[in-house]
């Protein structure tokens, strides 16, 4: 994908940021990146936020596993969240906060190849929804999910607490770098005060209630892929003009099909944005 956004797009290197738990040994990383953890995650998309100006095109490709959070007083209800290598969740609730400090005139365009990210911008609006469709399917691969009581258990091995409230956890752990779901719930709802039409555009790799793949590297050459990360590609090496990101939602949800995923990508964004031209500098718009 760097190659793609290098080459294709002229993001400039020096301003992308590789975060990754890939071994150097594989090829795959390096001795010298930065871990994905929660904290990190947070600090290099908070430092590109604060940076932007009017004009820019900001990006974070997510290739990894996902979860759902239930909320306690809804039976039915989750929130989203991306599970970082040290399990320190980033929430919906997160990325919101970051698609509301973005300055006039820059754009911010998440790709979650991850587990249950549909919905991942708390409140954003949905263009490409839910589909009922359901592939027939040989291949070998693993879904990016990690159950919630998966983590759960995990974090209360760390703690010691005997309590199946996660905020709990999240916060003995991580303190002042836990989500703000948890850090301060009050401020969930101040951050919709206000909400409107605005620049944050994701495309996630399935519904909310769906997992994401990992092709098998046995079946893949021996390296392991994001399943939906792979067709976007596919789609925009495929397609040299522009395309607006329904279209690469909708032409990457195709690729998936005929290649017998059982996920369906979803696009949640503005009106504007769902048929502005993907990782494109947005037009100048009077104040």
């Amino acid at each position: 994908m760097k190659d793609l956004l290098v080459k294709r797009f002229g993001f400039d290197p020096t301003n992308i940021e590789l975060l990754t738990d890939a071994s150097a040994v594989t090829g795959e990383g390096s001795s010298s990146v930065v871990l994905p953890t929660g904290e990190n995650i947070k600090a290099a998309l908070s430092k590109m936020v604060s940076q932007a100006e009017a004009g820019d095109v900001l990006y974070f490709h997510y290739s990894g596993h996902g979860t759902r959070i239930p909320k306690p007083a809804h039976i039915f209800g989750h929130d989203e969240a991306i599970v970082p290598c040290d399990f320190n969740l980033i929430t919906d609730v997160d990325f919101r906060q970051l698609v509301n400090q973005l300055p006039k005139g820059a754009s911010f365009t998440i790709l979650s190849d991850s587990c249950h990210s549909g919905g991942l911008i708390d409140k954003e609006k949905e263009q490409i929804g839910p589909s009922t469709y359901r592939a027939a399917s040989s291949l070998s691969y693993k879904a990016k999910n990690i159950p919630f009581e998966s983590i759960l258990e995990h974090l209360t091995t760390l703690t010691g607490i005997n309590t199946s409230d996660i905020g709990t956890h999240l916060l003995e752990s991580f303190g002042a770098n836990a989500s703000l779901k948890f850090l301060t719930p009050q401020l969930e709802s101040e951050l919709f005060d206000f909400l409107k039409a605005d620049e944050g555009i994701l495309l996630s790799g399935c519904q909310a209630d769906e997992t994401s793949a990992d092709m098998n590297p046995m079946e893949s050459g021996g390296k392991a892929y994001g399943a939906f990360s792979n067709a976007v590609q596919m789609v925009l090496k495929e397609n040299s003009g522009r395309l607006s990101n329904k279209e690469v939602v909708m032409m990457a949800r195709k690729v998936l099909e005929a290649q017998g995923f059982d996920q369906h990508p979803c696009l949640y964004c503005s009106d504007e944005n769902a048929d502005a031209t993907f990782l494109c500098q947005p037009e100048a718009k009077p104040y």
